[in-house]
């Protein structure tokens, strides 16, 4: 894996070349996102598009924050051979991007490759009653031939809640892409819209993955929570959690 930035992850397995969320703006820019909230990118990526190679596919867990799917990762998709998203996020985007509600499956498949089949798990980005306002969000869980010990999971942009407490009950994950950042807006006050430090280690303590890699915690004045509260959170965390913890380095690059 490499981290490019925010939750931008380029994962090379299996054959194949699968990029996460795609940011590649500069910084300085302030997005809105709707309802009177909005956020500042501070930092810019630790790689260009033109620097990735090729890619093979794009997991989008939302098409409609700019802090998943920024204006340069917008257009970076038309060079994509699948992109995978949200039911709403693919009819919005078109191009033949694959739509999955929770709990629905799709396949990567090419000559000479392993097929990766590729869950959508669900995700609720903010508190109770929040969807119609935040709109839809997913999270993926991968599989393919030769795997050891379980799925690699990428949560994607979520709070702690019952759906997402199920992903360990319908499979077994060895490696979590875990976004952070415990997200807040000055309008809504304490209330956030992605995962805290306190809520990740719960999940983690469920899910008991041997690999967990955080993303989504640096780099938007909309996170409220970054590495700091995340380790503490982690070394404080029972049974070891925290030896699992595994930091991907960031090379954000000078006036970008």
């Amino acid at each position: 894996m490499t981290h490019i930035g925010g939750p931008t992850a380029l994962i090379d397995a299996a054959g194949w070349r699968i990029l996460t969320d795609p940011t590649f703006d500069g910084p300085g820019r302030r997005y809105s996102f709707g309802w009177g909230t909005s956020s500042r990118k501070e930092h810019g990526p630790a790689l260009d598009p033109d620097e990735l190679g090729p890619v093979d596919a794009v997991l989008l867990s939302h098409d409609h924050h700019a802090d998943n799917l920024d204006d340069r990762g917008r257009a970076f998709l038309a060079g994509v051979p699948v992109v995978v998203t949200t039911v709403p996020g693919a009819r919005r985007l078109g191009g033949g991007a694959r739509g999955l509600r929770p709990w629905a499956r799709t396949e990567l498949t090419a000559p000479g490759r392993r097929t990766i089949e590729v869950t959508a798990t669900p995700c609720r980005h903010g508190p109770p009653l929040s969807r119609p306002i935040t709109g839809a969000t997913v999270g993926f869980a991968l599989r393919w031939d030769g795997q050891e010990h379980g799925v690699l999971w990428i949560t994607g942009d979520t709070v702690l809640y019952r759906g997402v407490r199920e992903v360990p009950r319908r499979m077994t994950v060895d490696t979590v892409l875990l976004h952070l950042g415990a997200v807040r807006f000055p309008i809504t006050g304490r209330l956030h819209y992605s995962l805290t430090a306190t809520e990740a280690v719960e999940l983690c303590a469920l899910v008991r993955p041997r690999t967990i890699v955080p993303v989504h915690y640096e780099g938007w004045s909309h996170f409220s929570q970054g590495r700091t509260a995340v380790e503490q959170a982690f070394a404080a965390a029972p049974d070891g959690l925290g030896d699992r913890l595994h930091w991907l380095p960031l090379r954000p690059r000078d006036g970008r």
